[in-house]
């Protein structure tokens, strides 16, 4: 790893690798999974090969603006549970951009725009 400063994750972007113990590449972090109100930091969903994964905090070791290193086995990383829930959404920011009426309207009231994700 090139850059290997320490970061917290709430710093953490989107498309950073997640990386297994011995350093092979699990994924690409999509989002943090996290309860801003109490400052709890749940874990990280993860684009892998075979689809979104979620990775608990807690075998997330050290984050840095390079990669997430994990304590996670190549067995470990075969049953990575997909994420919970009804289904999964992400949010569109291009909707927000520009200088039209509607991501002006956006901007000032943070109106949500959600598509579903592709599998």
């Amino acid at each position: 790893m090139t850059n290997e400063t320490p970061i917290a994750y709430t710093a953490l972007e989107k498309g950073t690798p997640v990386l297994a113990a011995d350093g092979s590449e699990i994924g690409k972090v999509e989002h943090v999974l996290q309860d801003s109100s109490i400052d709890l930091f749940d874990g990280l969903a993860v684009k892998t090969a075979a689809g979104l994964r979620f990775v608990s905090a807690d075998v997330v070791g050290r984050i840095t603006t390079a990669a997430v290193q994990t304590t996670l086995t190549d067995d470990d990383t075969a049953d990575l549970p997909k994420p919970q829930g009804t289904e999964v959404l992400d949010a569109d920011p291009s909707e927000y951009q520009g200088n039209g009426l509607s991501a002006w309207w956006g901007r000032m009231f943070m109106r949500e725009h959600w598509m579903r994700e592709k599998e």
